[in-house]
């Protein structure tokens, strides 16, 4: 039979997702939980590789075994053997022609910006940083012409595997969470006074290029600083070329909030820890 999981993890301490010689990958230890509990070898195969230091809201595997156990036995029995920053939060079965990767339609990720004269400290490693205020109409501007079907080559990392770098984006969203404080400019004449907030992105599309939310963070924020006009983004967008973008932003504050599949699968469309961001 074949099972789908939704996992969670805290990604600071594992180096990315899949599976590598160290054996410190999120994959690696979900493999050897699942082979303690089964008792006999699993594979997995994910619906979105993240990278180190990335965190992972609901990602989803699927697997197939002989066991035959209750959903909530996989659940229960898989986590008994995981570190504490990984969690299945939910398990069941699919059909056999359900792929974790090949059947998600879209895939949705949200960085978590912490605007504030001084580092993160409790949420170390949970979100990403800036010192400067950020002006969010600019940024939303620039996201805007993101949208729809594009070359997203500026965007890719060398290492990138994709066929590809013609991808849907379908929505960006920029939220301000917290004190609103004194206006962009003013905050702008004084860098070191700003009332502190947190900024959330959101991105869904079909697919991602590696690295490709990353570098999208850096040139969002590189005009959000007032380096570069909203306009900035369409010219690195037709430039085709990494080496027009700004360079490569933080991992830390990068989620991966999951795959969205067809309602006939019957997946659980969010986990928990899906509420617990800013």
């Amino acid at each position: 039979m074949r099972i789908a999981l939704g996992v969670s993890y805290n990604g600071q301490a594992y180096s990315g997702w899949q599976s590598q010689l160290s054996g410190n990958t999120v994959q690696d230890h979900l493999e050897a939980a699942l082979g303690r509990f089964a008792t006999h070898e699993i594979s997995t195969i994910c619906a979105g590789r993240t990278d180190a230091g990335v965190h992972g809201i609901m990602q989803v595997v699927h697997f197939n075994t002989e066991l035959q156990r209750a959903p909530f036995s996989w659940v229960r029995g898989t986590n008994t053997f995981l570190p504490p920053g990984i969690a299945v939060q939910w398990a069941q079965p699919v059909p056999d022609e359900f792929h974790s990767r090949g059947s998600a339609v879209a895939r949705r990720y949200a960085y978590v910006l912490l605007q504030s004269p001084v580092r993160p400290s409790v949420d170390a490693g949970r979100v990403g940083w800036v010192f400067h205020a950020l002006d969010g109409d600019a940024m939303r501007r620039a996201a805007s012409y993101l949208l729809g079907e594009h070359d997203f080559t500026s965007f890719r990392a060398s290492a990138c595997q994709a066929k590809s770098p013609v991808k849907t984006m379908h929505r960006i969203d920029i939220s301000r969470r917290g004190p609103e404080g004194a206006a962009i400019e003013d905050e702008r004449n004084r860098p070191h006074h700003f009332t502190p907030c947190y900024w959330r992105f959101e991105f869904e599309a079909n697919a991602f290029l590696h690295h490709m939310i990353r570098n999208l963070m850096g040139c969002l924020i590189t005009v959000g600083q007032g380096i570069q006009s909203p306009e900035w983004m369409q010219e690195v967008l037709t430039a085709r070329s990494r080496d027009a973008a700004a360079p490569t932003f933080s991992p830390d504050g990068l989620y991966f909030l999951g795959p969205v599949y067809d309602e006939k699968w019957g997946l659980p469309a969010r986990t928990a820890a899906y509420d617990w961001l800013p």
